[in-house]
């Protein structure tokens, strides 16, 4: 689950991303369909499919990063890890946006790193590729820019709302967030996957799930959460990922809206 990918060889796309939101279009990842025509012809030659399976880890800690990924299916979370072992989701990102920003900021690393938790489909371009396109093109700058604004302010809410709200609030945000990012209304997670996100104790989680189980917000078998009720949830959580989502609309909504749940 933890090791890398080989950055010379990307996996072949399997029906882990078959399906769902046009995994095997590059377009159905939001910033790529948002790039003018000059510059899609540009691109398309320079993107490869790449299968995203569940824990498949895009980028390490402190190892230089050689890939940018722009999911289509798949759901990447951006994560930090303690010393001790500890960890927790910063953010997240779907097909709205890319994997790799420290690429366009002048960084070969980060001390993050980013693992898939929903396993799916996207494609990827080569760094260098990547910052060639960056220097190369107005539009391609305001749209990298843009989500990567968006991005900044996603991890500081996320930072407030670990620190400031109850874990009941905190599951129902990350729920809604994956929710916003993919198509239907089952997810295959498990309770540990969970608590390493929002870096809280499995008991946490378990006692969150049932209470939302009790309220028929969400029905939980094993590996399993089909949400019952997207209003629900949302009332029944903190304002963050209202936040979230108006921040996303106010810096993206003229590159590439995102639909609302």
């Amino acid at each position: 689950m933890d090791q890398a990918p080989d950055a010379s060889m990307p996996p072949a796309l399997d029906a882990a991303g078959v399906g769902r939101r046009g995994a095997h279009d590059p377009r159905h990842n939001r910033l790529l369909a948002a790039l003018p025509d000059a510059d899609w012809l540009r691109w398309r030659g320079k993107l490869e499919p790449y299968a995203m399976p569940l824990g498949q880890v895009l980028y390490e800690s402190g190892v230089p990063i050689t890939h940018a990924y722009f999911p289509t299916s798949a759901i990447a979370s951006l994560m930090y890890v303690t010393e001790s072992g500890a960890s927790a989701s910063v953010a997240l990102v779907g097909d709205e946006g890319m994997v790799g920003v420290p690429l366009i900021m002048g960084a070969g690393s980060t001390p993050g790193r980013a693992v898939v938790h929903s396993a799916g489909a996207g494609f990827r371009m080569a760094g260098a590729l990547l910052q060639e396109e960056f220097a190369r093109s107005g539009a391609v700058l305001r749209i990298l820019l843009r989500f990567t604004q968006a991005l900044i302010a996603q991890m500081a809410q996320m930072a407030v709302c670990n620190q400031h709200h109850s874990v009941d609030q905190q599951l129902c945000r990350w729920l809604l967030l994956n929710l916003d990012r993919m198509t239907g209304d089952e997810m295959v997670v498990t309770q540990e996957l969970i608590a390493h996100m929002l870096g809280v104790r499995r008991e946490g989680v378990t006692e969150a799930a049932l209470a939302l189980q009790h309220a028929k917000l969400i029905a939980y078998r094993r590996g399993h959460i089909t949400v019952l009720d997207r209003e629900g949830l949302a009332r029944r959580s903190c304002e963050c990922r209202a936040v979230i989502q108006a921040e996303y609309d106010r810096l993206l909504s003229d590159i590439t809206p995102m639909p609302r749940a």
